[in-house]
């Protein structure tokens, strides 16, 4: 079984990389593969908005734009599940994640649906005062809404409760791995 963790932030050191780095250690221990996607390190466009809003991404499912996209679009349709982690800006997911969602939510809603049903965990991290992280978490649920996927898990970091939840992140990495093997359902 293989976990897919996308993740975005610039700084390969600091909250978010740890979050990450917590996760798959849980989902490693658990006994399954785990591979990093690291948005910050792609390259990665945003949606052109072509053919008047809706361009082949509509019709084929497909993006236009020669970047990364693709790629990492057919590792999340090939993963048993999926972690999203992000640092927050300005209460929200970062540029670079915000991107690679748009695009993929264009692909996916429009046409293909390869997506619809994965479970996902979400984590947001929130450095400074830590405010933004709920609504960031609840930014990349609605964002999955609309591929049909769902989220098994919400996890806010911040600075303040750090000491806490990264050794949380480790567990709820492996209980997400067992959960996807065990093949759970999840009701909305």
């Amino acid at each position: 079984m293989a976990i897919i963790v996308v993740w975005s932030s610039p700084n390969k050191n600091g909250l978010t990389a740890a979050a990450k780095d917590r996760v798959i250690t849980g989902i490693k221990n658990a006994g399954f593969e785990a591979e990093e996607i690291h948005l910050n390190q792609m390259k990665m466009e945003h949606c052109k908005a072509c053919g008047k809003g809706w361009g082949i991404c509509r019709t084929k499912g497909e993006c236009i734009i020669n970047d990364d996209f693709a790629a990492a679009y057919e590792k999340l349709v090939q993963a048993d599940g999926i972690v999203i982690v992000s640092a927050v800006y300005w209460h929200d997911i970062t540029e670079c994640m915000k991107a690679f969602l748009d695009r993929l939510r264009r692909c996916e809603t429009a046409h293909n649906k390869y997506l619809a049903g994965k479970r996902c965990l979400l984590v947001a991290c929130a450095g400074g005062t830590g405010l933004g992280a709920v609504e960031c978490l609840h930014s990349m649920e609605e964002t999955l809404k609309h591929m049909s996927m769902r989220a098994y898990d919400r996890l806010p970091v911040i600075r303040y409760n750090e000491g806490y939840m990264l050794p949380t992140l480790e567990k709820a990495g492996e209980t997400y791995a067992v959960r996807l093997a065990e093949g759970f359902d999840m009701q909305y």
